[in-house]
């Protein structure tokens, strides 16, 4: 927000003072007080506050427009509690990290036993020996059983609680993420709420600057009129209210931006035009160093619990991988009945059997060495990736608090100038006033004291912005 406000700035009209102007300014008398002068004053005056008031009623219908009229207030904290409830960013990321806890139940189920019912009904030529398929096992005779069907792993040096602990680790990154992704919209919310912040106030330094500039062209119109002052200064009067009006619709279309945008990642189905409320009045106080804000940052980070939990996941599936090298050891039981079937064959009983199968796999075309050899790689590469977040991550807490140290003395440098540039603009009115100056120096005061109530609306919200940022960087997010 602060670009644009700069370049608005910079596009207003910088007069240099020309030295026979200048003489010829300050060989004028000074305005008379009349009576009559006096009233014709205050008849521009008044004129003047209703033109300005019409103007700013036209530059803000736009913004009704777009995001409707003027509501109800909202403080940061309500605007963070509206994008956790409805953005839709939050809700994917809590959706994938509920569908990831399924994929723990579907690795776990290989650790259950696993319990089927078969009902078989078979009309074939009786007692012939060729069969295929799942008629192998009833060799093809006139038929009909019943039964059910035991198996269940006994063992397999590990691979099958690895991919469990895999899928574990796999869902607790996934919730870390999906905290991440809530910190990542808390703080896109602050920031959009104080860059909101910052064009209404920027809007409201632009009316009182419309106000002012108005006022000055009044009174140097009233004294055009009565050959005290020249058209050259009306000229550049009216030159300075134009630009004052430009600027004022310019800070309102940063302002219906800004709002807009708010609109946007609050995730609302309509457009609101709130009243910005900010609260933080004192404010918080930030550390001496940034070495505290990187402790806690290592242990609260979000991302880099998920990234340290993907490492983890990928150590489990390298081994889980590497674990199908080994035997896997399997039982399996069948228990049933024939209650139609030549007796020759059948028992019209009941049949059953169980047994243990081991399975030893010898060669497949060094697929599981690949396999394994793949997940070891993946795994070194995670941890690589993670260490890369945790150099980021130091380097992005000492910014934040770099900028944001650098904000807070901002904040004192530019009250102190706003303070001297109101006075300057004083001190050139009166001189103006008296005739001791020309409409140059005015409205040069005039200029630097518009630029100076800006950067200092822009240093206090930075400064709270760059506090929304540390609080993020070190997962302290909402």
């Amino acid at each position: 927000m602060t670009k644009p406000i700069s370049l608005l700035l910079a596009s207003a009209l910088i007069l240099q003072p020309a030295p026979a102007l200048l003489a010829q300014q300050d060989m004028l008398p000074p305005a008379p007080q009349s009576q009559a002068f006096t009233q014709a004053l205050r008849s521009a005056q008044k004129q003047a506050a209703q033109a300005a008031e019409a103007f700013n009623a036209d530059s803000e219908k736009t913004a009704s427009q777009v995001n409707g009229p003027i509501g109800k207030t909202l403080t940061r904290k309500q605007a963070e509690q509206l994008a956790i409830q409805n953005n839709p960013h939050i809700s994917q990321y809590k959706l994938l990290a509920l569908a990831q806890n399924q994929v723990v139940r579907e690795s776990r189920s290989a650790l259950l036993p696993t319990l089927a019912v078969n009902a078989t009904g078979v009309a074939a030529e009786q007692a012939s020996r060729i069969s295929s398929g799942t008629l192998d096992s009833s060799r093809m005779l006139n038929h009909m059983g019943a039964g059910v069907e035991l198996s269940q792993l006994i063992y397999d040096f590990g691979h099958t609680n690895n991919l469990v602990a895999t899928s574990v680790l796999q869902a607790k990154a996934a919730t870390s993420n999906s905290i991440a992704t809530l910190d990542e919209i808390v703080l896109t919310t602050d920031v959009s709420f104080y860059n909101t912040l910052e064009a209404q106030a920027t809007v409201r330094v632009a009316k009182q600057n419309l106000a002012s500039r108005q006022a000055v062209r009044d009174q140097i119109a009233a004294l055009t009129a009565s050959k005290l002052r020249s058209d050259l200064d009306l000229s550049f009067a009216d030159v300075n209210l134009s630009e004052a009006k430009l600027f004022l619709l310019d800070a309102n279309n940063l302002a219906d931006v800004a709002m807009a945008q708010l609109n946007r990642i609050l995730g609302l189905p309509t457009s609101n035009n709130y009243q910005l409320v900010d609260e933080s009045d004192p404010l918080p106080e930030l550390a001496l160093t940034p070495d505290p804000l990187l402790q806690l940052a290592m242990q609260q980070r979000p991302d880099l619990q998920a990234y340290n939990y993907t490492h983890q996941a990928d150590v489990k599936f390298s081994k889980a991988e590497r674990d199908q090298l080994f035997p896997t050891v399997s039982g399996i039981g069948l228990l049933g009945a024939t209650p139609v079937g030549d007796s020759q064959y059948y028992n019209p009983d009941w049949y059953g059997a169980a047994g243990v199968n081991v399975e030893v796999p010898v060669f497949n075309g060094f697929l599981f060495t690949a396999q394994a050899a793949q997940a070891r790689l993946q795994a070194r590469a995670s941890d690589e990736r993670t260490r890369n977040l945790v150099e980021q991550i130091t380097r992005d807490v000492k910014s934040s608090w770099l900028n944001a140290n650098t904000a807070r003395e901002k904040m004192a440098v530019t009250a102190e100038l706003l303070k001297e540039a109101n006075m300057a603009l004083d001190l050139a009115q009166t001189r103006y006033d008296l005739g001791l100056s020309s409409i140059v120096e005015l409205s040069q005061a005039e200029y630097q004291q518009t630029q100076a109530a800006i950067q200092d609306v822009n240093a206090r919200f930075t400064y709270e912005s760059d506090l929304s940022a540390i609080r993020y960087q070190i997962g302290q997010q909402p």
